[in-house]
């Protein structure tokens, strides 16, 4: 292949998402659906893509599939067969495509030099620094991106970073919010659930709870004893409910305790123009514009005081940010970027 650009409608692709959720996902899955956003940016370019999913997953491609719901959806399956079953499968055909984009993590390399089509990896974080010789050990021979400048390890080599997109028509923008303060997200410790709760309590106002529990534990102690009117769970929200919810309040709170490597539920409310006060970790720079898009703070005492400037904030400076960095086509050209360097070193 001598161009990228003279075959870009000839360009065969696999894409390999994860077989925890459907892609794309019902409610949580972020590599799902950045699997699912990225299929249906390349269809539109005109690749002949085929995705490697759960049978019951949704795309305008091809699709191909082990299984037909996903290991954390119907439990009596074994999460490491499912996994080893759908790996091999686009793997033993890897003959048939010009690029293999692997959203699925680490497994997949542990086949990248028996085969002669290139794998391009997105590496959606680090779940341990265990992971990391998987990553070294083919350093040489993959194609890594990040989602973030700060989500790099110094131990390994990257193509670029490509931050995930999504599509701004299912985020209207919303000029005229309530007063409720929003948390969005799985709630565990490293999300802050319980900080947004005392932040939003010390600013007096109220806050909705949207997400799935991942902590039951963390839910029944620190969570559940402060649910009132003014403290409201609602659990997860699916994509019709998403962006009324995020685009009417009046701050999206996403007081972390890990350095997140990305915040889709961040870009997100930025879309619809809601801003976001955020503890500065992880990548929480590179998505928002202190001051503009909202605030970067260090702890829950500044937050409350962040929350009486929110309305200097303008929300359509949100919108046009998030859409100018964030966006799905933004994304697909970034990793057509990607596939040109591999074709075109």
């Amino acid at each position: 292949m001598k161009s990228l650009k003279k075959t870009i409608q000839m360009l065969k692709i696999a894409v390999l998402s994860p077989v925890a959720w459907r892609t794309p996902p019902r409610h949580y899955g972020p590599w799902e659906q950045m699997a699912s956003n990225l299929t249906e940016g390349l269809v539109k370019k005109g690749h002949q893509v085929t995705l490697f999913a759960t049978g019951d997953s949704i795309t305008s491609s091809r699709l191909q599939s082990v299984c037909q719901q996903g290991y954390e959806e119907d439990k009596m399956q074994d999460a490491k067969v499912l996994e080893c079953l759908h790996i091999s499968r686009v793997m033993e055909r890897a003959h048939e495509f010009d690029i293999i984009h692997n959203h699925f993590d680490f497994l997949p390399l542990t086949y990248s030099r028996l085969i002669k089509t290139p794998i391009v990896t997105t590496i959606h974080g680090f779940s341990s620094v265990r992971i990391l010789p998987v990553y070294q050990k083919y350093n040489d021979t993959s194609h890594y991106v990040s989602i973030s400048d700060s989500d790099r390890s110094p131990l390994l080599s990257y193509e670029r970073t490509v931050y995930n997109g999504l599509d701004p028509e299912l985020f209207p923008f919303q000029d005229t919010p309530d007063d409720y303060l929003l948390f969005f997200g799985r709630i565990h410790p490293d999300k802050g659930t319980y900080e947004a709760i005392q932040i939003a309590v010390g600013a007096g106002r109220k806050l909705i709870i949207a997400g799935i529990v991942q902590d039951e534990n963390y839910f029944r102690e620190k969570v559940e004893p402060w649910l009132n009117d003014d403290i409201q769970f609602i659990g997860h929200v699916g994509p019709d409910q998403r962006a009324q919810l995020l685009g009417k309040a009046f701050a999206l709170l996403h007081p972390i305790f890990f350095n997140e490597p990305f915040g889709l539920s961040i870009v997100e409310a930025m879309l619809c123009g809601t801003p976001v006060i955020a503890f500065k970790r992880g990548s929480m720079a590179e998505l928002i514009v202190d001051g503009k898009t909202g605030f970067l703070v260090t702890s829950s005492a500044e937050a409350i005081e962040k929350i009486e400037l929110i309305s200097t904030i303008n929300r359509a400076d949100c919108t046009a940010w998030a859409t100018s960095r964030f966006s799905t086509m933004e994304m697909i050209a970034g990793y057509e970027q990607v596939y040109e360097r591999i074709f075109n070193p």
